[in-house]
């Protein structure tokens, strides 16, 4: 709950006592607001009431924080409250009198700050400043009460900034010194100002918004666009406060002057700064949109600030680019995801920028490297300079090396005005790149003149490349005309022959320009590599390497490119068009895989969690995805494919600052390319940047498509909580008060909110309105593969978009002794052994999105006449035809065979020679082998087994796709597109195969019963497996909650999903008895102990439902055992917990578990025969090239 709706709620309920008197009694809710935002402070600030008079009276509350020690009473008594003392009167008085009354001034004079309030207005009153915060939540007592009468309508408006301003004024009499606390003063000044020009209402900005609009390429259109605007125009204000403010400091003579805000423009150098500023605090427009107290307030902190100390860390640390991140972090961290706005480590772009350096020198032959005056360099996303100055301190350090300190400061400035450029499309981080350009050269002993800029533009750097086909477009404001011409300038005339920098992860709201769109058509199309799949080119950076390979390759003819980004495209299905051709247009490729992808929890060689390469301890959390450093050159001097090099490396370290200190180590090498290996990108897996591991006949094996060639995408609900279940009871009374008349689409919202919802997609109530006329379909209440071993209940609606995917093709075919098979062309993770099913399922079988193949085929049902012959509603096997020619040849040879056999012991009799004796009369004659092929040919040839073959494939596929040593030979390849399947040449070999894979498919089908796994006599090793047990070693016990699930196995996350929790288990040794069970069962296997514990795990765990009960002897691999990049016991688990499930298992779930883990146990004890089927396919296997 927010602090103000509790605050608000337990004001009314003591007032609704009718006891209450105006002052005192409502105290416990004052108190508890600021504790509740006090602890969320560091250090933590808490209230005590009422405080030994120290010689000003008794304060109604003093403000202490969590290091002013409380152990010592006699300590305590003579302990100041650090944060200050509050003053508190009834709802009735005005806290503007109070805070002149003589109480106040007698607390001022021995506290230094008193918070006034009357509950309703809070104003902050400082010794040394006076009047300083206030806020208030209603003009008079009545209206308040009222407020507090509907604190979810307050929540509205006075929600976020209640608790900001209170926030502040416990962090008010705090010294203010270090660069993060003054970035959260100014964002949370910011946050305030941005609410307040929301609740303007239409803003009269429409100059500046069309303005902007036309010189950046940018709509500001819905809901997305108006945010952005009015977010973009808050942070220019704060951040163009902020850079004067450094300026001013710079030139301050005395440390106790006060800054003032009003004058900021004139510290602003480059003109359009200087005039987005003026626009955006004009006084006019700031006493419309009442931010003229905000400033004010921010000044204040600002003048608070030690700047002495402040300063010392600010350059030292070179905080610049420490401080944009956290601000917006601070401000608006949904635009901050969205913009994909990251602080890029010091340490990365010292090595990118050091790398670039030395390719210039080595493959450029340029020996000065970035100091060469004719190198011309751009960042096309600079944000806030980083590239730019760690360029600007590399081409000092060159001019030093070669002695010319003397003239260094001279041509550093000639390279930062002159061929050393940024773009930004942002305003704020625009503003602090000036600022931090400014303050490096300045701190160089070359400072900016008064006309003299910083290449630094705001500008589109995807748009504006090519001159306008008519007259060029006249903008509102002439600064930003002379913005755009200079940008445009460096576009089109200058000679770039680096780009480098960090291009942003995600889109801005707006961005539709179709020069910008049209970007990656180029990477749309391949010569000779796979056509590209999916979505991948959206991505914004894309545009930004089409950009760059265009500006180099196609203009400049040679150069660099060096861009840290998202790593998906060097693997990535949609990819292959812009791999093929950068592997054509560049003639060294260098890829620093960094790793670090949170989103498929990536690991380290070491087992440690891969943290995201821009994880800075304590400042930022970095980006989920993994990322790569691409080094791209052109140089023109390598004509021929063969001279080409792709060199490849990877950074394995966990720890973040590990890799990137390893990166900085690696640069005092002498050999550039030490530690990176030479790659040769395989054409048919579609030129993967990666190495790609996999057996030297794979590619001659057919694709899993080309054999079974129809598959349908998973069902996708979108509404899971509403529409699925894993007790059909729920679902079936839920789904009949979807379609009761009689309840209301508000209560129906309260039932299940996900089918009310109104998306771009869906309409909540018009699709009920809709479906309450037709009616409940009860019989369409399915069995449902939800996740794997996880069978539920769903409603399937064939009409509408209650479900957002139906697959209307897909449910038909879901008939009596089908199967399906659930694989996908690309993983995320590693390659995982695939689902098999006889039920509908979920796209989400897989976590990235499952295609499945099914055995059968429902026949389509045709319309025939009355003297037609019947129709053939057999289901048909789900085989191509090069498939099904592929078993007609093992067939025949099958047949053949056994009609010569045949043959030659008719011969044998009438001879009277036994076979023994004339072995080489077993060879057929040209005659019988001719008759053979004439019978084969007319069909009179009986062809044995014939008929169960497509089965047998399908049985077979599954067999090879489960074996281990198949996906640990071909993993690399298993990533990059769908698995291909060897085929056996011989019919006893696919027959012996078929039978593991039906094996392996009965167990993971938890709704057939296995003999000596789930029923009947238990094998011996696997009797002791997941037997449910309790600590204490009774029976379980359901009324002691032996049967809840509350180990914190799962939790409810945002948008309802459930989110995975660490839940408890306990690793063991095997006790005596498991491990001589497990090796009774294995010499019953004919297999080794030693083989057995291979498979199933050196150690066992203890799996717990609670505090008493858990699963026992669960061996680790069985618990570690994934299907679908999904850990399947703990995923199971993760649903059941009792808070989410509503209840606690049932017997039968209990015991469900405990054949899950047999389940598995057998499948992983099955692998040995799966490794020697694959090798022995592999040895025998038949050459599908051949195939018609």
């Amino acid at each position: 709950m927010n602090p103000l709706e509790k605050y608000l709620r337990d004001l009314r309920d003591i007032r609704s006592t009718g006891s209450a008197v105006k002052e005192t009694s409502y105290y416990p809710a004052l108190v508890g607001l600021l504790n509740e935002i006090g602890k969320t402070l560091k250090p933590k600030v808490r209230c005590v009431l009422t405080p030994k008079n120290q010689g000003a009276g008794i304060p109604d509350i003093g403000l202490f924080v969590s290091r002013q020690r409380f152990d010592e009473a006699e300590a305590f008594l003579n302990l100041l409250p650090e944060r200050g003392v509050l003053e508190v009167k009834g709802t009735k008085d005005e806290v503007a009198k109070v805070a002149q009354s003589a109480q106040v001034e007698k607390y001022l004079q021995r506290y230094g700050q008193v918070l006034v309030t009357n509950y309703r207005d809070f104003l902050l009153v400082s010794k040394d400043a006076g009047e300083l915060e206030a806020y208030r939540l209603a003009e008079s007592e009545a209206a308040f009460w009222q407020v507090a009468a509907h604190p979810d309508d307050a929540l509205k408006i006075h929600g976020e900034r209640l608790v900001e301003y209170l926030k502040r004024v416990l962090l008010s009499n705090a010294p203010l010194e270090a660069p993060a606390d003054v970035a959260w003063f100014l964002a949370s000044y910011a946050r305030d100002a941005k609410a307040r020009v929301e609740a303007a209402g239409q803003i009269a900005l429409d100059s500046i918004r069309k303005a902007l609009e036309e010189a950046l390429g940018i709509q500001f259109t819905g809901e997305k666009g108006e945010h952005f605007f009015r977010s973009t125009l808050v942070q220019t204000l704060f951040y163009g406060v902020f850079s004067a403010w450094v300026l001013w400091h710079k030139q301050a003579k005395k440390p106790n002057e006060q800054f003032d805000w009003r004058l900021a423009s004139h510290y602003l150098r480059v003109p359009i700064l200087r005039k987005l500023f003026h626009e955006v605090s004009e006084p006019g427009q700031l006493e419309r949109l009442n931010l003229p107290e905000v400033l004010d307030w921010t000044a204040a902190a600002l003048n608070r600030v030690n700047r002495a100390e402040f300063f010392s860390r600010f350059e030292a640390e070179h905080a610049v680019q420490y401080f944009y991140e956290p601000f917006l972090e601070a401000f608006d961290p949904e635009l901050r995801k969205q913009l994909g706005v990251w602080y890029t480590p010091s340490e990365i772009v010292e090595y990118m920028v050091a790398r670039v350096d030395t390719v210039l020198r080595e493959e450029l032959n340029l020996a000065d490297g970035l100091a060469d005056p004719n190198v011309y360099v751009l960042d096309p996303c600079c944000g806030t300079g980083a590239y730019l100055v760690e360029v600007l301190k590399r081409i000092d350090r060159t001019l030093k090396e070669r002695g010319e300190e003397a003239l260094a400061a001279e041509e550093l400035k000639q390279a930062a005005t002159k061929r050393v450029f940024g773009f930004e499309i942002l305003p704020a981080p625009f503003v602090v790149a000036h600022l931090q350009m400014g303050l490096l050269l300045q701190g160089l002993g070359a400072p900016m003149g008064k006309d003299e800029r910083a290449g630094v533009y705001l500008t589109n750097a995807l748009t504006g490349w090519e001159p306008p086909t008519g007259p060029k477009q006249k903008l509102l404001y002439p600064e930003l005309e002379e913005e755009r011409d200079a940008a445009e300038n460096v576009k089109r005339n200058t000679p770039i022959l680096v780009v480098l920098g960090n291009p942003p992860y995600n889109g801005y709201a707006g961005v539709a320009v179709t020069e910008e769109r049209s970007l990656t058509n180029a990477y749309r199309t391949t010569k000779r590599a796979p056509a590209p799949q999916g979505q991948g080119l959206n991505d914004l950076y894309v545009r930004f390497f089409r950009m760059a390979e265009r500006r180099i390759v196609e203009l400049s003819r040679k150069g660099v490119v060096c861009f840290i980004s998202n790593y998906s495209w060097l693997d990535g299905l949609s990819f292959t068009g812009m791999r093929e051709r950068y592997l054509e247009a560049f003639d060294r490729v260098w890829i620093d895989n960094l790793h670090g992808d949170r989103i498929i929890s990536e690991y380290a060689p070491d087992g440690q969690t891969s943290e995201t390469i821009f994880a800075v301890q304590g400042t930022s959390p970095g980006i989920k995805i993994g990322t790569a450093i691409a080094l791209l050159c052109a140089s023109k001097m390598k004509t021929q494919a063969s001279e080409r090099q792709l060199l490849y490396r990877d950074w394995e370290q966990a720890r973040a600052a590990d890799r990137r200190a390893a990166l900085l180590k690696s640069l005092e090498e002498a050999d550039f390319d030490k530690g990176y290996k030479v790659l040769q990108p395989l054409l048919e897996l579609g030129l993967p940047l990666k190495p790609r591991d996999l057996d030297k006949a794979y590619l001659s094996w057919p694709l899993l498509p080309d054999l079974l060639p129809t598959a349908y995408a998973g069902i996708k609900t979108a509404r899971d909580d509403a529409l699925v279940d894993i007790d059909r009871e729920s679902l079936m009374k839920r789904m009949e008060q979807y379609f009761d008349p009689s309840i209301s689409h508000e209560q129906m919202r309260k039932i299940a909110a996900t089918v009310m919802e109104v998306s771009a997609s869906f309409n909540g109530e018009a699709t009920r309105d809709t479906l309450r006329k037709r009616g409940f379909l009860r019989d369409y209440i399915v069995r449902y593969c939800y996740r794997p071993f996880d069978i539920r209940w769903l409603y399937w609606e064939p009409e509408t978009k209650l479900l957002d995917r139906n697959r209307a093709e897909y449910f038909p075919n879901v008939i009596e002794k089908n199967l399906w098979l659930a694989a996908t062309q690309r993983t995320r993770r590693g390659f995982d052994p695939p689902q098999v099913t006889a039920r509908l399922c979920s796209s989400h079988i897989i976590e990235i999105g499952a295609s499945l193949f099914p055995l059968f085929l429902k026949p389509e049902q045709k319309q025939h006449s009355l003297f037609d012959p019947p129709a053939d509603n057999e289901p048909q096997p789900n085989l191509s035809a090069k498939a099904l020619s592929y078993l007609d040849g093992l067939a025949q040879r099958e047949a053949l065979g056994a009609q010569a056999s045949r043959l030659l012991s008719e011969r044998s009799d009438a001879t009277g020679v036994g076979s023994e004796s004339a072995e080489d009369e077993a060879i057929p004659s040209q005659e019988e082998r001719a008759s053979l092929r004439s019978l084969a040919a007319s069909g009179t040839l009986a062809l044995p087994g014939a008929s169960r073959l497509p089965a047998e494939l399908f049985f077979h596929t599954i067999a090879i796709l489960h074996a281990p040593a198949y996906r640990t030979e071909n993993a690399g390849a298993l990533r990059q597109d769908w698995p291909r399947i060897p085929l056996p040449a011989n019919q006893d070999l696919l027959l012996a195969s078929a039978a593991l894979g039906r094996n392996v498919a009965a167990l993971l089908d938890t709704e057939t019963a296995v003999a000596g796994v789930t029923t009947g006599a238990i094998r011996a090793e696997l009797k002791v497996i997941g037997a449910a047990a309790t600590a204490d070693g009774t029976r379980l016990n359901r009324e002691a909650g032996d049967f809840a699930v509350t180990a914190g196995w799962g939790h409810g996350g945002k948008g309802g999903i459930t989110m995975p929790g660490k839940g408890r288990f306990v690793t063991r040794a095997y006790t005596e008895a498991e491990r001589a069970a497990i090796e009774q069962g294995a010499t019953e296997l004919g297999l080794t102990p030693e083989l057995v514990f291979a498979h199933l795990g050196a150690e066992a765990c203890d799996v717990y439902l609670n505090n008493n009960a858990y699963w026992r002897g669960v061996p680790l691999r069985v618990w570690e055992y994934t299907i679908g990049g999904y850990q399947v016991m703990k995923k199971w688990l993760s649903y059941r917990e009792q808070d989410l499930l509503g209840r606690a298992l049932t017997i039968d779930e209990v015991r469900e578990v405990t054949n899950m883990a047999r389940r598995i146990a057998a499948i992983l004890l099955l692998e040995p025969a799966l490794d020697a089927n694959y090798r022995a396919v592999k040895v025998d296997c038949y050459d599908w090239q051949m195939t018609g």
